[in-house]
């Protein structure tokens, strides 16, 4: 969760690249929400809930002109039976204002119809990460949950 009084503003996520070949890929592995107070982004808070161990962290990317994050929607790669998952794969979200902000993420899947808006912002994340299997087929980030701040 976000500290208090603070409110993302701004999100990063933790992507594995396309491995290629029979390799498997894992896609989106973790979320990290870029908290601030009023319109600084110099004391920005991060918060992450669990994330996977592959991929690396992408630069944020911020609502514009100081606008906080209201609902989200999430790229989701349905299950391949015999073939390689990877469950969830992006992100994005949209901003008061009414801009939306997409994620770094890969592009298998399709997006889900948006969350809820959240009056007053975004101020927390909880992720569902499969954990690793071996030599079985990994997904890392299966599902998001944010939570909407109260005050």
């Amino acid at each position: 969760m976000c500290p208090q009084g603070f409110v993302a503003s701004g999100f990063s996520l933790k992507v594995e690249p396309p491995q290629g070949g029979s390799l498997d890929d894992t896609a989106l592995n973790g979320i990290r929400l870029h908290c601030t107070r009023g319109n600084s982004k110099l004391n920005a808070h991060v918060v992450e809930s669990k994330s996977g161990r592959w991929g690396s962290w992408s630069e944020p990317e911020w609502c514009p002109g100081g606008g906080f994050l209201q609902a989200f929607s999430l790229r989701v790669e349905s299950p391949a039976g015999l073939g390689d998952d990877t469950a969830a794969n992006d992100v994005r979200f949209r901003c008061s204002g009414g801009a939306v902000v997409a994620g770094p993420g890969l592009g298998w899947g399709r997006f889900g119809p948006w969350s809820n808006p959240c009056p007053k912002g975004v101020c927390g994340l909880q992720t569902k990460v499969d954990p690793p299997r071996g030599l079985q087929d990994d997904t890392a980030l299966n599902d998001a949950r944010f939570f909407c701040c109260s005050d």
